[in-house]
């Protein structure tokens, strides 16, 4: 894992923020037009978003090296690795789609790539071992994520890791007896408070879904 190079370019961008402000005018331009779904502060909404988006980059190299230690005091670093360095190059190699884009708005783009994928690997261990692989549950900050994208581009977005997963993780993985040892280790203590750090992330920063008035 080459994180620490997610690290740097993550200060380039939040360095480009503070000189540019474009990811605040951005935010600013959306405010008005977020869907209803998205619950914000009464005061600061703006910087509570923008809070939310710095945090939500933030969090992809050190949720991936977490991953990666779990995987492998688990005796799985072989299934997951693969798994993790793709999201790795979400960042350090950009699919094409994403061409144009700068700062933290592009950095968005990337993590939410990554947390996607982390996300679809979760929902496919759930589905053939009961439990997730990573006990982080980022569905509600992928999904305020995916409003501030807007659609049709996370839709897009949505199709590449999925394209990307294409071929890892099918069934005959979750038949391998190192994945059936780490499903009874999911729930032990350890593996728990491994993860005991990581408060969601959306209710953390004041950013909820919810149903809008009137629903």
């Amino acid at each position: 894992m080459n994180t620490a190079a997610l690290r740097a370019q993550i200060q380039l961008a939040l360095t480009h923020e503070a000189s540019s402000g474009d990811l605040a005018r951005q935010i600013a331009g959306q405010l008005e037009h977020l869907h209803p779904i998205i619950q914000l502060p009464v005061e600061g909404a703006g910087a509570a978003l923008q809070g939310f988006v710095a945090a939500y980059v933030e969090q992809v190299p050190d949720m991936l090296d977490a991953a990666n230690s779990v995987a492998r005091e688990a005796g799985i670093e072989a299934q997951v690795k693969p798994v993790l360095k793709l999201a790795e190059q979400f960042f350090l190699s950009p699919p094409q789609i994403m061409d144009g884009q700068q700062g933290l708005a592009a950095l968005l783009d990337e993590a939410y790539l990554a947390h996607r994928l982390v996300e679809e690997v979760n929902d496919r261990y759930i589905a053939h071992l009961g439990q997730p692989l990573i006990p982080l549950d980022t569905t509600v900050a992928n999904v305020i994520a995916h409003r501030l994208i807007g659609e049709p581009f996370a839709n897009q977005l949505d199709e590449a890791v999925h394209h990307a997963l294409s071929g890892l993780l099918d069934a005959s993985v979750f038949q391998q007896e190192s994945v059936q040892e780490y499903r009874a280790r999911l729930g032990s203590p350890q593996t728990l408070a491994a993860w005991q750090s990581w408060p969601c992330l959306s209710r953390q920063l004041g950013v909820e879904l919810g149903l809008p008035l009137g629903a």
